[in-house]
């Protein structure tokens, strides 16, 4: 499974590198077919609250591409939120 991260606009810390591919390996484990993960950070608006974008692209041999774009107060959270929608989608995919 190749995991891509961008980060839109920021560095991005080895920190939140480190979450977000234990995260995506934890997800990637309970479905062998996920072949790619690209995840796409992004700051909305720097002054506010809720401020932080999250998406995430799954993509799985012979079938459709999956996708997640959650907003959140830190990144962290928006990378759970968007994995928790997608877990639901992975399912249906694995139990064809």
């Amino acid at each position: 499974m190749e995991v891509k991260i961008k980060a839109i606009h920021f560095d991005i810390t080895d920190k939140l590198v480190a979450f977000i591919n234990k995260k995506v390996d934890k997800m990637g484990r309970r479905n062998e077919a996920v072949a790619e993960v690209e995840v796409t950070l992004r700051v909305v608006k720097p002054e506010t609250a809720m401020n932080k974008e999250a998406g995430i692209r799954i993509t799985v041999p012979q079938a459709p591409e999956l996708f997640a774009s959650k907003t959140a107060d830190t990144f962290e959270e928006a990378i759970d939120l968007c994995l928790n929608a997608l877990e639901p989608q992975l399912e249906k995919i694995k139990n064809r």
